[in-house]
C-alpha cells in the first residue's frame, strides 16, 4: 500500500522541479538547416547516447542507427488522438509542458536534427560522468527499441535520463533528478526557510483573512519545515 505522505511530497517536488526548470521547455530557436547538417551523423554509433545540453537540464536519447533517435518526450496530444500524423510531429512548447504535468509521455524516434533542435550534441558523456561500465552498443539499442511506446513521465522517477541510463547500465539512474532532491533539501534544513514560510504566511492571513484555506498553511507548513531541519 502507497505511503500517502510519500505520494503528497513526490507531486510537491515534481512540481517545484517543473516550474524551476520551465525555461527548459523552450526547446530553442527554429532549426538552422545550415546548422543541421552540421552534424556528424556517420560518427554516430547504433546504442550511443546522445546528450543535447538545455538551459537547465539536459535531454537525452539512444542513437539506433539510420538518423534516428530514441528518447523520452511528454506530449499531451498522445492523450487526446490516436492519429500518428498528429502526434508524430515535432512536440510543440505547450504540448510538452501540459504532458509533463499530466505525465504522458512516449518513447518515440526522431531524426537527429528533431532530437538536438540546433542544439550542440555531445556523445557518451555520461559514460564518463557516471564512470560506470555500459552494455554494448546493440544491446543499449535492442532495449530502447524493447520500450518504444507510450510510457508514464515522471521528471522525478522517469524521465529521459532514466531511459537512457537503463539502456545504457542497466539500472535506471537520474543525476539530474537527484541533485534537485538534494537542493531541495539544502532548503528544507535551512532554518531560514522556517522564518520565510511564516512570514509568509502571516502576510498571506492579513491579506486574505482569517480563514481555513490561509491558516492551516501558515501553521502547517512552518511546523513541517521546522520538523523536517
Amino acid at each position: 500500500m502507497k505511503n500517502p505522505m510519500l505520494e503528497v511530497v513526490s507531486l510537491l517536488l515534481e512540481k517545484l522541479l517543473l516550474i524551476s526548470n520551465l525555461k527548459l521547455f523552450s526547446v530553442g530557436p527554429p532549426v538552422d538547416k545550415a546548422k543541421s547538417s552540421f552534424y556528424e551523423i556517420n560518427s554516430f554509433l547504433r546504442g550511443d547516447v546522445l546528450e543535447v545540453p538545455r538551459v537547465h537540464l539536459t535531454h537525452y536519447g539512444i542513437y539506433l542507427g539510420d538518423n534516428r533517435v530514441a528518447h523520452v518526450m511528454p506530449d499531451i496530444l498522445l492523450a487526446l488522438t490516436d492519429n500518428q500524423g498528429l502526434t508524430q510531429k515535432v512536440v510543440s512548447n505547450k504540448r510538452l509542458i501540459l504532458g509533463v504535468i499530466s505525465k504522458v509521455a512516449s518513447i518515440r524516434v526522431d531524426t537527429v536534427e528533431d532530437f538536438a533542435y540546433g542544439a550542440n550534441i555531445l556523445v557518451n558523456h555520461l559514460d564518463k560522468s557516471l564512470q560506470k561500465k555500459a552494455l554494448v552498443n546493440e544491446e543499449v539499442a535492442r532495449r530502447a527499441e524493447k520500450l518504444l511506446g507510450m510510457t508514464t513521465y515522471s521528471m522525478l522517477w522517469n524521465n529521459c535520463e532514466h531511459f537512457v541510463t537503463y539502456c545504457r547500465y542497466g539500472t535506471r539512474i537520474s543525476p539530474q533528478a537527484d541533485k534537485f532532491c538534494e537542493n531541495v533539501k539544502i532548503i528544507i534544513r535551512d532554518q531560514r526557510s522556517v522564518l520565510a514560510s511564516a512570514i509568509l504566511g502571516l502576510a498571506s492571513i492579513a491579506c486574505l483573512g482569517l480563514a481555513s484555506y490561509t491558516t492551516l498553511p501558515a501553521i502547517f507548513i512552518p511546523f513541517c519545515l521546522w520538523m523536517a531541519g
